[in-house]
Protein backbone atom coordinates (compact mmCIF):
# COMPACT_ATOMS: atom_id res chain seq x y z
CA UNK A 1 0.00 0.00 0.00
CA UNK A 2 1.25 3.40 -0.74
CA UNK A 3 0.75 6.45 1.36
CA UNK A 4 2.10 10.15 0.91
CA UNK A 5 2.37 12.47 3.73
CA UNK A 6 2.70 16.37 2.99
CA UNK A 7 4.49 18.80 5.04
CA UNK A 8 5.86 22.02 5.20
CA UNK A 9 2.74 24.10 4.43
CA UNK A 10 1.94 27.49 7.01
CA UNK A 11 1.03 30.89 7.13
CA UNK A 12 3.07 33.55 5.29
CA UNK A 13 3.58 37.20 3.82
CA UNK A 14 2.88 37.69 0.20
CA UNK A 15 7.08 37.59 -0.91
CA UNK A 16 7.81 34.75 1.54
CA UNK A 17 8.98 31.12 0.59
CA UNK A 18 8.40 27.80 1.48
CA UNK A 19 9.28 24.74 0.68
CA UNK A 20 7.02 21.59 0.41
CA UNK A 21 8.02 17.82 1.32
CA UNK A 22 6.00 14.69 0.24
CA UNK A 23 7.30 11.77 1.63
CA UNK A 24 5.69 8.29 0.07
CA UNK A 25 5.88 4.72 1.41
CA UNK A 26 6.06 1.46 -0.78
CA UNK A 27 8.05 0.89 -4.13
CA UNK A 28 6.20 2.92 -6.85
CA UNK A 29 7.42 5.78 -5.85
CA UNK A 30 10.51 5.77 -8.52
CA UNK A 31 8.44 4.06 -10.74
CA UNK A 32 6.05 6.68 -11.39
CA UNK A 33 5.78 10.49 -12.21
CA UNK A 34 3.82 12.66 -9.31
CA UNK A 35 2.43 16.06 -9.43
CA UNK A 36 1.80 18.78 -7.02
CA UNK A 37 -1.99 20.06 -6.98
CA UNK A 38 -3.54 22.79 -5.18
CA UNK A 39 -6.97 23.64 -4.31
CA UNK A 40 -9.03 26.73 -3.03
CA UNK A 41 -11.84 27.23 -1.32
CA UNK A 42 -14.24 27.52 -4.20
CA UNK A 43 -12.23 26.75 -7.09
CA UNK A 44 -11.27 23.33 -8.40
CA UNK A 45 -8.40 21.25 -7.86
CA UNK A 46 -5.35 22.58 -10.21
CA UNK A 47 -2.48 20.93 -11.18
CA UNK A 48 0.49 23.14 -10.35
CA UNK A 49 3.67 21.42 -10.92
CA UNK A 50 4.89 17.47 -12.09
CA UNK A 51 7.99 15.44 -12.80
CA UNK A 52 8.64 12.66 -14.82
CA UNK A 53 9.81 9.10 -12.77
CA UNK A 54 13.39 10.30 -13.09
CA UNK A 55 13.08 13.74 -12.79
CA UNK A 56 14.38 14.71 -15.81
CA UNK A 57 11.01 16.53 -17.08
CA UNK A 58 9.05 19.14 -15.74
CA UNK A 59 5.62 20.78 -15.88
CA UNK A 60 4.66 23.97 -14.46
CA UNK A 61 1.55 26.02 -14.47
CA UNK A 62 1.64 29.64 -16.19
CA UNK A 63 0.63 30.58 -12.59
CA UNK A 64 3.56 29.12 -10.66
CA UNK A 65 6.73 29.48 -13.47
CA UNK A 66 9.66 31.17 -12.41
CA UNK A 67 8.67 30.92 -9.20
CA UNK A 68 7.93 27.54 -8.24
CA UNK A 69 10.11 24.54 -8.96
CA UNK A 70 9.26 20.63 -8.28
CA UNK A 71 11.89 18.46 -7.53
CA UNK A 72 12.51 14.45 -6.31
CA UNK A 73 14.99 12.45 -4.69
CA UNK A 74 14.10 9.14 -5.57
CA UNK A 75 16.60 7.38 -3.04
CA UNK A 76 14.86 9.01 0.00
CA UNK A 77 11.70 8.63 -1.18
CA UNK A 78 10.16 12.00 -0.73
CA UNK A 79 9.12 14.87 -3.79
CA UNK A 80 9.67 18.32 -2.80
CA UNK A 81 7.68 21.68 -4.50
CA UNK A 82 9.75 25.01 -3.44
CA UNK A 83 8.05 28.05 -3.38
CA UNK A 84 9.26 31.43 -4.16
CA UNK A 85 7.60 34.75 -4.12
CA UNK A 86 4.57 33.54 -2.62
CA UNK A 87 1.61 35.31 -3.80
CA UNK A 88 -1.83 35.71 -2.25
CA UNK A 89 -3.47 33.64 -4.67
CA UNK A 90 -1.40 30.59 -4.20
CA UNK A 91 -3.79 30.34 -0.65
CA UNK A 92 -4.76 26.66 -1.17
CA UNK A 93 -4.70 23.42 0.41
CA UNK A 94 -1.17 21.69 -1.22
CA UNK A 95 -1.76 17.43 -2.38
CA UNK A 96 0.56 15.33 -3.75
CA UNK A 97 0.18 12.81 -6.24
CA UNK A 98 1.60 9.68 -7.29
CA UNK A 99 1.29 7.94 -10.97
CA UNK A 100 0.50 4.39 -10.99
CA UNK A 101 3.24 2.34 -11.06
CA UNK A 102 5.18 2.27 -15.00
CA UNK A 103 3.42 5.71 -15.43
CA UNK A 104 6.75 7.34 -15.67
CA UNK A 105 5.15 10.23 -17.58
CA UNK A 106 3.77 13.57 -16.61
CA UNK A 107 0.13 13.65 -16.91
CA UNK A 108 -1.84 16.76 -16.30
CA UNK A 109 -5.30 15.27 -15.00
CA UNK A 110 -6.01 14.12 -11.88
CA UNK A 111 -7.75 11.11 -12.67
CA UNK A 112 -4.29 9.77 -14.22
CA UNK A 113 -3.12 9.60 -10.31
CA UNK A 114 -3.84 6.61 -8.29
CA UNK A 115 -2.61 8.04 -5.01
CA UNK A 116 -2.97 11.41 -2.82
CA UNK A 117 -1.51 12.60 -0.21
CA UNK A 118 -3.86 14.56 2.80
CA UNK A 119 -2.98 18.30 1.89
CA UNK A 120 -1.15 20.76 3.56
CA UNK A 121 -2.43 24.31 3.94
CA UNK A 122 -0.16 27.22 2.76
CA UNK A 123 -1.75 30.70 3.53
CA UNK A 124 -0.08 33.67 1.94
CA UNK A 125 -1.22 37.24 3.83
CA UNK A 126 -1.07 40.15 1.65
Amino acid sequence: QVQLVESGGGLVQAGDSLRLSCVASGRTFSSAAMGWFRQAPGKERELVAAITWSGGGTYYADSVKDRFTISRDNVKNTLYLQMNRLKPEDTAVYYCALRRKGALEIATMGNDYAYWGQGTQVTVSS
